[in-house]
């Protein structure tokens, strides 16, 4: 310490160059990062369980067909494995042919299929025949208790003819189960056992080839659970076979067709049906039990026990409304008719809804009352979110008692229909860096309107530059078309000068001439003018969209998949809402307005989904004589559901602002289009408080 001395450093700032130079080389390195587009593929989580069935010539289209109806609910993949050359693709179903039917070399070319494309997917592999019922529910419960760690040969054990002593091979008709482990270890040999190894049968070249190589044998437990497998009687009759046989069962065999196989299930079905049933009244029971020792006692309890309690609104505006309906007709309908007849699932809903309250009385007055429905007086049902679809009927009913005297009364019943198992749906991956192309058709009677749309347009997206492109559509009517000086001329001028104040937009300006301004008309224009790939935002002049809105779009319109249709928040009538006072900024609009369900001014889908279903309607509908009229009565949201296969979403938009204007409703329109547009003109007038204010007023003045 003494020989320390003491040396005083002045402070300078240094500047660093290079810092810019590793920001942008880091900037340039960023957009090479490619991640993975899921976190089960990053994180190298894998599927449970593979299913493969190895079917033949002769019972692909027969008994494979079977095991993939009642299978393939079960299980996340079903592939099917057969030798046969060149077979007819079956819809709905995954078959690989490998073109060699022997038996043991199928197995091969399955193994080497498996190990090819499945095995950093899976952590395992069941292998069955198509001539075995496969039991999903009790195959799924095995697999989820099982580890897949140690290479496992898991099935019912066979001997083998004149095989050494505890060689064990697994039954290919009882299935059996290969770790993905096994199947690691097993690659390398398959080569050597396809060429050392003779046998007829696939299951027993396999149990060979795994003795010789890895000296492993088929297990009938492992971890504590038996793989069990039931041998069907020939001429088996399901009325007399046993349930406890089949209900710890994994596979039954031989199925020698279709129709035992779909008996199969079916009891196996009601076998675990009531078995649920059962589950349901012993946790009832409890439920009722443990009630006494809340601080509410019995009352605490809810019907039905053990369900979700009523959803409790916050406010006026959160009432659960009921519906009313007949047997026949229901008295809310969606296009706003005061009634309707009930058609498809609904009309089916009803019929179960009143079998199922004819049957609990029949079961809960035996043998005492025997109950007929004469007809239904009232119904009455609502969706309840956190609960299901709740029913009240009032019942037309003919009692019958045990000696025979019979009266008619009328009964008040509830039912409830639960919610059901609640599943995530596959989507396809979509990225929010999609450039959209936004397409404004323009009429003469709107031209004085489209400087409020460029301001709009230019401060929500241009100046945070977002990736968006506008085309301008000017549409020519006949009043419009022949006079001498272009009515759009100012329109050019506006265009021209926010083109230039930002260099980077793409913009492009069309005219067209057309009697018949429809949808399908006018995108038929642009769509000519832009790639398949191109995702396009059709608005209407007097809309205000923001970032949020263009980022739904791209979220929601998925191409050769989903195509998205917003219901914008539409103004009411500002001298309806305001009474003459100035407007509001577009952050107030939700506060004096409407969600516009019945407009479908916006669309958001891509240019391939478009043309093929513009391709569709003109192969379905035909070339009609005018070429003018073509599509002329069609809007977009009607030719996506009626020509095409996609999905069609339709959502709230609470970023997409519609200021108030009244539609021209043509003539040449639908029926149903010319009616929801004459709706949503009446609806967007104003709210019934204040168009009942306005007739107070009009009364008041009129009568002084």
């Amino acid at each position: 310490m003494d020989d320390l001395k003491l040396r005083i450093v002045p402070y300078s700032h240094r500047t660093h160059p290079s810092h810019k130079k590793v920001l942008r080389l880091l900037i340039n390195l960023h957009v090479f990062v490619h991640r993975t587009r899921y976190i089960q593929s990053e994180l190298g989580y894998r599927e449970r369980l593979l299913v493969t069935v190895l079917s033949s010539r002769s019972t692909l289209n027969s008994l494979a067909v079977a095991v993939n109806r009642t299978l393939s609910s079960h299980v996340s993949r079903l592939l099917f494995f057969t030798g046969a050359r060149g077979p007819k693709a079956l819809p709905g179903m995954e078959v690989v042919s490998h073109g060699d039917e022997r038996p043991a070399w199928l197995m091969y070319h399955t193994l080497r299929y498996l190990e090819a494309h499945f095995i950093s997917t899976y952590d395992w592999f069941f292998v069955s025949q198509d001539d075995s019922y496969i039991n999903g529910y009790h195959l799924k419960e095995l697999v989820n208790h099982l580890s897949p760690g140690p290479p496992v040969y898991f099935g019912q054990p066979m001997e083998f003819i004149g095989g050494k002593e505890n060689w064990r091979y697994c039954q290919g008709a009882s299935g059996y189960l290969l770790s993905r482990a096994l199947l690691l270890r097993l690659g390398p040999h398959l080569d050597f056992c396809r060429s050392d190894i003779l046998s007829s049968r696939p299951d027993e070249w396999l149990g060979r080839c795994l003795q010789d190589t890895l000296g492993i044998a088929c297990a009938a437990e492992y971890q504590g659970l038996v793989y069990i497998s039931f041998n069907l009687p020939r001429n088996a009759d399901m009325d007399n076979i046993e349930e406890s046989a089949l209900a710890g069962a994994v596979s039954a065999h031989p199925v020698r067709d279709a129709t035992l196989m779909y008996r199969l299930q079916r009891k196996v079905s009601q076998m675990r049906l009531h078995r649920t049933y059962s589950r349901i009244q012993r946790l009832q029971g409890e439920i009722r039990n443990l009630s006494s020792l809340t601080p509410d006692g019995e009352a605490s309890l809810l019907w039905p026990v053990g369900v979700n309690p009523p959803f409790t609104p916050k406010s006026h505006f959160d009432l659960l409304t009921w519906e009313y309906f007949t047997e026949t007709h229901t008295f809310s309908c969606h296009d706003g008719a005061p009634k309707c007849p009930l058609q498809g699932v609904w009309l089916l809903d009803i019929q179960q809804v009143l079998e199922e309250a004819l049957e609990q009385l029949n079961h809960r007055y035996h043998p005492w009352l025997h109950f007929r429905k004469r007809h239904l007086l009232n119904g009455y049902r609502r969706f309840d979110p956190t609960r299901g679809m709740e029913y009240t009927l009032d019942l037309v009913l003919e009692a019958t008692t045990k000696k025979g005297h019979a009266g008619v009364i009328i009964k008040r019943l509830s039912l409830l229909r639960p919610l059901g198992l609640v599943e995530i749906l596959p989507m396809p991956y979509v990225t929010e860096a999609t450039p959209v192309q936004v397409v404004v058709p323009l009429m003469p009677a709107d031209a004085g309107h489209i400087s409020a749309f460029l301001d709009s347009f230019a401060t929500n997206l241009l100046d945070p530059q977002e990736n968006v492109a506008l085309t301008v559509l000017l549409v020519y009517d006949v009043t419009s078309s022949g006079q001498v000086q272009d009515v759009f001329e100012g329109v050019r001028g506006m265009v021209s000068e926010l083109e230039s104040r930002y260099s980077f937009l793409r913009l492009e300006v069309t005219s067209v001439r057309t009697e018949i301004p429809s949808q399908i008309r006018l995108m038929e224009i642009v769509s000519k003018k832009h790639p398949m790939e191109t995702l396009f935002f059709l608005l209407s002049v007097w809309s205000e969209v923001t970032a949020e809105a263009l980022n739904r779009c791209r979220m929601n319109a998925i191409s050769a998949w989903q195509v998205f249709s917003p219901v914008h928040y539409q103004e009411y009538n500002p001298d309806m809402s305001r009474h003459g006072f100035s407007a509001p900024p577009s952050a107030d609009f939700l506060h004096d307005g409407h969600f516009d369900r019945f407009s479908s001014s916006e669309f958001c889908f891509y240019n391939s989904d478009f043309m093929a279903a513009r391709n569709r309607m003109a192969m379905e509908v035909g070339a009609p004589e005018d070429e003018e009229e073509d599509g002329a009565g069609t809007e977009l949201l009607e030719l996506f559901l009626r020509h095409s296969q996609l999905h069609v979403f339709r959502a709230l938009e609470p970023s997409l602002v519609q200021r108030f204007s009244l539609r021209k409703c043509s003539t040449l329109q639908s029926g149903e289009s010319y009616h929801r547009c004459v709706i949503s003109n009446l609806e967007s007038l104003g709210s019934r408080i204040q168009l009942a204010t306005a007739l107070f007023n009009q009364d008041q003045t009129n009568s002084t």
